[in-house]
């Protein structure tokens, strides 16, 4: 089976970036087929791999400034030759699910999301500060963007989800069905602490979506600490609104992150995500979260056992579901034990089975439409 990986962009490092290194894992000889890729923004690691870039690379400060770019991404994808390949693999929550492949070719998609900025534009343009001029352009282009997401959906064979919320959003958008396989989690890399520490934890890159604010004035308010890793364009204004017993640490080595998990005395996810590998990462340490009651932690943080749910996105319902925790006594062992039905071994078995089966059906499919054999 010769199969390729299609990955949207490789211009910054996240969740998506980790799902693509363990999709490369599992098929070490695959290439990886993207728009635009930036070895500056990415591990040394990925220098080593055979990363193919669309004509998108060669356009004037795409690194820096992809966005006014937008429109030219399902072109680039479009463009793309992928001849060859019994197999493609894409890991999409943009544009990369578009790629158009032979008749002969099985085309599988990891969906990390429906495009959140397209099919969620008016909350996505709520919080984001755009200019008169980009706010009277984007209509025209998320509409184009909404029809040739529809239309590159139906050149899929099969999808899989990240979660549940997230399959329900490709049977909305999409109407197709998907199988939910869950992203991995390196539980390995994280350990119980002998004893806790008293601060509150924030693992995020820091834009508006995430909604960093809503920890940063909880905790202001309440007077407790709260440390905030992670960098982003939100870094300086979320900080005006902190208080004294709010501090922001910026990047740290993953050392210094499985510690930071370890000791604290709870994980603060107060976004709404399509999934969150941070909240496992966190119970992988024994520590019990409060999560935004939505999307994925519906579906990784059990309420009352490895942590709380917060129910209205507000400093206020944070502030109640933080103070809820004195109350209750958390088992670490547990948590952990909960953490680990996500382990990457978990999530290695359950993609490389649905790739498999995927596969023989195709061939068996094929084969039935072979003419007999003459006598």
């Amino acid at each position: 089976m010769k199969l390729a990986l299609v990955h949207d962009y490789l211009n910054q490092y996240g969740g998506a970036e980790r799902v693509l290194e363990e999709l490369h894992a599992l098929w070490p000889g695959a290439p990886i087929y993207t728009s635009i890729y930036d070895p500056a923004a990415m591990p040394p690691a990925y220098r080593q791999l055979d990363i193919r870039p669309s004509f998108m690379q060669r356009l004037p400060g795409v690194m820096r400034h992809h966005q006014p770019y937008l429109l030219l991404y399902p072109f680039a994808f479009e463009a793309l030759d992928l001849s060859g390949y019994d197999v493609v693999l894409s890991n999409s929550s943009a544009f990369c699910k578009g790629v158009v492949t032979p008749p002969s070719t099985l085309h599988l998609c990891y969906c990390l999301t429906p495009m959140r900025w397209v099919w969620s534009y008016h909350e996505y343009v709520r919080r984001e500060r755009l200019g008169g001029l980009a706010r009277a352009v984007l209509p025209v282009a998320i509409d184009y963007l909404r029809l040739w997401d529809v239309a590159s959906a139906n050149r899929v064979d099969h999808f899989a989800a990240i979660s549940h919320a997230v399959a329900a959003r490709i049977r909305k958008h999409y109407r197709r069905e998907a199988a939910v396989i869950y992203p991995p989690v390196n539980t390995a890399a994280f350990h119980l602490a002998p004893e806790p520490g008293d601060f509150f934890l924030v693992v995020s890159r820091l834009i508006p979506y995430k909604r960093i604010d809503l920890a940063v004035e909880a905790c202001t308010r309440l007077g407790l600490p709260l440390k905030v890793v992670g960098a982003g364009r939100d870094r300086s204004a979320l900080e005006r609104r902190a208080g004294p017993t709010v501090q922001f640490l910026g990047k740290v080595s993953e050392a210094e992150l499985a510690d930071l998990y370890a000791r604290c005395k709870a994980l603060i996810f107060p976004g709404e995500e399509d999934f969150g590998i941070v909240p496992l990462e966190a119970q992988a340490a024994g520590r019990p979260v409060v999560a935004f009651a939505s999307g994925g932690a519906l579906e990784t943080v059990v309420d009352g056992r490895t942590g709380l749910h917060f129910h209205q996105p507000t400093p206020e319902a944070l502030a109640q579901a933080i103070r809820r925790l004195d109350d209750l006594v958390f088992d670490p062992r547990a948590i952990r034990a909960h953490a680990e039905r996500f382990d990457v071994q978990v999530f290695r078995g359950a993609l490389a089975g649905f790739v498999e089966r995927a596969y023989q059906a195709h061939l068996d499919a094929r084969a039935r439409l072979l003419p007999a054999p003459s006598a």
